[in-house]
């Protein structure tokens, strides 16, 4: 996806990309959007940066926040495939692909606790160990696990062993990328 340049309306925060460095864009600035999935936006400046934008900031371009486009059946019992439903709609800022499409995602397990509490366990990783954005991504899949009415706390973790390869990722998005 690729828009017409945009002047912000007002100073937001943002994140470069893929180095993870916090910014300010100031009021006026001009910027393109390039990708609008899950719970962000990722812009490129006029210097060819990119940045990515959280969705509470997307007035600041003038657009309403992207949905998650998540529905968490309530009237059944918890399972974990409601916790990959929910790490689906973490994007990837440079490519348009999910963090579980990706493959990034290598281990997510229930625990209960002796207070009955529900933690949800999440070992990933990055497609390259100097990629920015490990805890920037961690903070989204946490806040999404965490929305899901059943679990109480989510845990996730940054890991590079084994080391992530192309091989982990769904047929569909290795299609999808040409690279099938």
């Amino acid at each position: 996806m690729t828009t017409s340049a945009t002047a912000l309306t007002r100073d937001c925060r943002a994140t470069t990309v893929p180095y993870g460095e916090p910014v300010s864009l100031s009021t006026g600035g001009i910027v393109t959007v390039v990708q609008r999935r899950g719970g962000s936006i990722t812009v490129r400046t006029e210097l060819g940066t990119l940045l990515r934008i959280d969705a509470e900031d997307a007035d600041a371009l003038g657009l309403a926040p992207p949905e998650r486009n998540v529905a968490i059946v309530t009237d059944r019992p918890f399972d974990l495939d409601q916790v990959l439903t929910a790490l689906g709609t973490v994007y990837d800022p440079e490519i348009p692909v999910s963090i579980v499409e990706l493959g990034l995602v290598y281990r997510c397990e229930e625990t209960i606790g002796q207070d009955g509490a529900r933690t949800i366990e999440i070992d990933m990783s990055m497609t390259a160990p100097g990629c920015g954005m490990g805890d920037v991504l961690c903070a989204d899949a946490r806040r999404v696990v965490e929305r899901i009415p059943a679990v109480d706390r989510a845990e996730v973790n940054l890991v590079f062993d084994p080391p992530w390869t192309m091989d982990r990722m769904s047929d569909a998005t290795r299609l999808e990328l040409g690279l099938l």
